[in-house]
């Protein structure tokens, strides 16, 4: 998921409501136990805690960030702020979390790109992964869809159908992605390298661009997350032809993942997840991971994420920790076989 994916999808089935009373004195007595364990949020004192996120106010990732920090408010003698530091990609909001105070009052709430993409296309990144940060939950994730629009004829159906029609039309067969050096530029890539066909990528600066020219018949398809292009899917404006996740969407079950299609090397399900700068107690990442986990399994939470698209998934600060060592295992030979370098 690139910067751009997380800033377009739509924030609007964000819920504001709270939790019960019964439901928030649990959680509140949970999250408490973090901050009495040292370090977290709050050590008796007033200060404000933050939560940063790479976007502006308004995209997916703030939203979400925002479900979790509104159900944090008011468990802790400080408040509790999203602070928002848009630019360079959401690197500005990792860059501030790694030289934040390592005492659980500075969190990072961030799409999966800039800790598993970017270190294999900037040559320079002033953050190390693996080293400068510590794992906390990565508490939702999503798949990317391959969806067509009326540029496409209406005989392609299938995926099958379109590789066979890009064989066809070498100099029409192209897609549009959020973004040069995203998650969806990157599975395009993949695709037209496992199936053999020329498939020219075409970036937006966003989401919403490219669904306007995918609408519009400027580009035959896209690849976007799921919750992006569910409410076209569903109106009959777009149709999907696969999706890149381990097992079928659940808001999408007649449509193939691409390894049932025939790619089973194509795996690619975009996360969100939180970290801590490194040196944070193990106690206040387990504790502040056990609180964020607990939230999300939350019924009406999980309402809202599945309506933008995301699973609920369970995580830990160790399977993040694995994530994160798994999917640059994943994207370095993708990027070095792309060619691609990202230029600032």
């Amino acid at each position: 998921m690139s910067a751009a994916e997380v800033n377009t999808m739509d924030p609007s089935a964000v819920p504001r409501t709270g939790l019960s009373r019964r439901r928030f004195a649990s959680l509140a007595c949970g999250v408490a136990a973090v901050a009495a364990g040292g370090g977290a949020f709050a050590q008796g004192d007033a200060r404000v805690a933050r939560v940063l996120v790479g976007s502006q106010a308004g995209g997916v990732a703030d939203a979400i960030a925002r479900i979790f920090v509104s159900r944090l408010r008011g468990a802790f003698p400080g408040d509790v702020i999203v602070d928002n530091r848009p630019g360079a990609g959401g690197r500005l909001a990792v860059e501030a979390l790694r030289s934040a105070r390592p005492d659980g009052s500075t969190l990072l709430f961030t799409a999966d790109f800039v800790l598993t993409v970017y270190p294999h296309s900037y040559r320079k990144l002033p953050y190390d992964p693996l080293r400068d940060f510590a794992p906390i939950a990565a508490p939702v994730r999503t798949a990317l869809v391959l969806s067509a629009g009326p540029a496409l004829p209406a005989s392609v159906k299938t995926l099958t159908d379109f590789l066979r029609w890009c064989r066809a039309h070498p100099q029409q067969a192209a897609y549009a992605s959020p973004g040069a050096g995203s998650t969806a530029h990157f599975a395009g890539f993949m695709l037209a390298k496992a199936a053999g066909v020329e498939l020219t990528h075409v970036p937006y600066k966003g989401g919403a661009p490219a669904l306007q020219d995918l609408l519009g018949g400027q580009i035959p398809v896209s690849f976007n997350p799921v919750g992006e292009v569910l409410p076209y899917l569903q109106s009959g404006k777009l149709r999907v032809l696969a999706t890149t996740g381990a097992r079928r969407s659940r808001l999408l079950p007649q449509a193939p993942t691409l390894a049932e299609a025939g790619f089973p090397g194509i795996v690619i399900e975009p996360w969100l997840g939180f970290l801590a700068p490194a040196g944070t107690p193990e106690a206040v990442v387990a504790r502040l991971s056990a609180a964020i986990g607990d939230l999300a399994r939350q019924a009406d939470v999980a309402e809202a994420l599945d309506r933008q698209g995301l699973d609920v998934v369970a995580s830990t600060p160790a399977s993040l920790a694995s994530q994160i060592r798994s999917d640059l295992d994943l994207w370095a030979p993708v990027v070095k076989a792309s060619g691609f370098t990202a230029e600032d």
